[in-house]
């Protein structure tokens, strides 16, 4: 499950973004209100952890402004103003839940659960765009009957330019959802890991291409025959609960160790893109 936190106490994020991956969640962390809508309209996430009080929008408005643009995404509202009329207030512009500081880690969690509860059995598995299909549980990029095996950062890679096809994703951005905020990645280690995705889709024979564009960015690009159609948006799968433990979670039995001649080794770091 992703988590997005979006919170402008570093700290507190911090802390935040470790209990949450402490307890098995995928987590990505911005620091103000703009930022947060942004990204979490984006569609990658599972659950919005908003703070209220935010730079350049509160968390009032970030959650009315999902709402309006039709983003369902339960939002979890986290502050230190327990008056009930701030409740009520938050609770009306859209979010699902409130919780106020300061609170215990066995607490968020418990929130996190409900949370998810409400939202029913059923999770989304599987993002698809044009002829690809890519599993979020166990990092298979797929075309057809044909699958391979994606590390880390190539999967996290893949699954922001599949989520956005046809658009235009900045070095920037990729950098900061990649590799995070406080990374020290730069362009070249974006372009490396662009260019170990772009053969693993030469290897599955796919139509779907990663076009660079000189000074702007990458553009993933649909061929709009393909099972995404002609809007080329991306689309996602689902199963229930009782089925996850049933997903794949290792390399792909009888595909080619692509992934071993283009993945940087652990031991090869100090000269290899991290």
């Amino acid at each position: 499950m992703q988590i997005l936190v979006v919170e402008d106490d570093v700290r507190l994020a911090q802390a935040l973004g470790h209990i949450l991956e402490e307890n098995g969640y995928g987590v990505d962390v911005v620091h103000d209100g703009a930022t947060g809508r942004d990204w979490a309209a984006s569609g990658l996430y599972d659950v919005v952890i908003l703070d209220v009080m935010l730079p350049k929008m509160d968390g009032f408005a970030v959650v009315a402004e999902l709402r309006r643009a039709g983003v369902s995404t339960p939002v979890l509202l986290l502050t230190a103003r327990d008056a009930v009329p701030d409740k009520i207030t938050g609770l009306d512009s859209g979010a699902d839940d409130y919780m106020t500081k300061p609170f215990s880690p066995a607490e968020l969690l418990a929130h996190l659960r409900a949370l998810t509860r409400r939202q029913g059995e059923v999770v989304f598995e599987t993002l698809a765009a044009g002829d690809l299909s890519l599993n979020l549980e166990s990092f298979d990029l797929a075309c057809g009957a044909k699958s391979i095996h994606l590390s880390f950062k190539e999967f996290s890679l893949a699954r922001v330019l599949m989520a956005n096809p046809g658009q235009v994703v900045s070095k920037d951005l990729l950098i900061e959802k990649v590799w995070g905020i406080e990374s020290s990645a730069e362009d070249n280690n974006v372009e490396a890991y662009v260019s170990f995705l772009r053969k693993k889709l030469a290897f599955l024979g796919s139509s779907c291409r990663i076009e660079t564009l000189r000074k702007a960015g990458y553009r993933f690009a649909v061929n709009s025959t393909d099972a995404g159609g002609a809007s080329g948006g991306p689309s996602a799968s689902s199963t229930s609960e009782h089925a996850r433990g049933n997903a794949a979670t290792g390399d792909t039995a009888g595909v080619p160790d692509v992934a071993a001649e283009t993945r940087p080794t652990e031991d090869a770091r100090g000269s290899a893109p991290c």
